[in-house]
């Protein structure tokens, strides 16, 4: 049993990067921007769905979908009018999950946290102005939370999320801070408010909070860190919906296992 349907991250700006970049390829990003669209719950599209969520006129998502089609990259349903991805993903898939050698290592350190705080914990990269899960364990709960390698869930509200941003290079916060203002100017001061507030707290006790701002059925913790390697920065986060856990047991109780789990994740691809 799932409790906690999984919400659809921030959408990501179409293209976003540096608007008068020469080297940068609009229409090699739309692509992206496109296979970008599907996960969890999000399977099948039609172009109204996919114009809708990149941003784009319908006309253009459809020459999109149909060269992504014809290189293999989506599976179209004629009967439906509606695109899955294809399978030429795999092969994308496999290849950047199978060079992060680090999941195979952090496996048996996450399953020993979800177990003894009886949540889910995942461990996640930055995708773009999101957060995706690479790996994800459970605890014996009979309910957690509905997400899995692969899912895509808010960077600025999520404190995995918010993790990430606490321990990235100064450079880069500033940049996700640009991209996010003009994302959703209206939103943007609250948002900036609760990551300049993670960014104390993973510095003061260690980790980052997500008290019902990602959901409001979920509680959450999550730590930063960085692996080596040459790989980016990586979060692990720690969460349950607020049936089974609240954020008094999160900070007192797993809050310890999890700085430690993380503490033996930093650098351990090496130099």
């Amino acid at each position: 049993m799932t409790a906690g349907e999984t919400l659809l991250a921030e959408p990501d700006a179409v293209g976003a990067g540096p608007k008068e970049d020469r080297h940068f390829v609009t229409a090699l990003a739309r692509g992206l921007a496109v296979l970008a669209c599907f996960g969890p719950g999000r399977t099948s599209l039609a172009n109204h769905d996919i114009a809708e969520a990149c941003g784009l006129p319908r006309s253009t998502v459809s020459r999109l979908t149909y060269t992504l089609t014809k290189l293999g990259y989506l599976q179209h349903e004629p009967e439906l009018g509606r695109y899955r991805l294809g399978t030429a993903t795999i092969a994308l898939s496999s290849a950047a999950l199978g060079g992060l050698d680090v999941r195979a290592i952090a496996r048996p350190v996450l399953r020993a946290v979800a177990e003894a705080a009886n949540a889910s914990v995942g461990l996640g990269v930055r995708d773009r102005l999101s957060m995706r899960y690479v790996d994800c364990q459970r605890g014996p709960a009979a309910i957690s939370l509905n997400l899995d390698t692969g899912s895509r869930i808010s960077l600025a509200r999520s404190a995995m999320g918010r993790a990430y941003v606490a321990v990235c290079p100064d450079r880069e916060r500033a940049s996700l801070y640009e991209d996010l203002e003009a994302l959703d100017p209206v939103a943007w001061p609250a948002l900036r408010a609760g990551l300049d507030r993670a960014v104390g707290e993973h510095r003061e006790i260690g980790c980052c909070t997500s008290f019902g701002e990602w959901q409001e059925t979920v509680c959450a913790i999550a730590v930063g860190f960085h692996p080596g390697g040459g790989l980016p920065p990586m979060a692990v986060n720690c969460g349950a919906p607020t049936v089974i856990t609240d954020a008094r047991f999160l900070l007192d109780m797993a809050r310890p296992k999890l700085i430690e789990a993380v503490r033996s994740l930093d650098g351990v691809m090496g130099a």
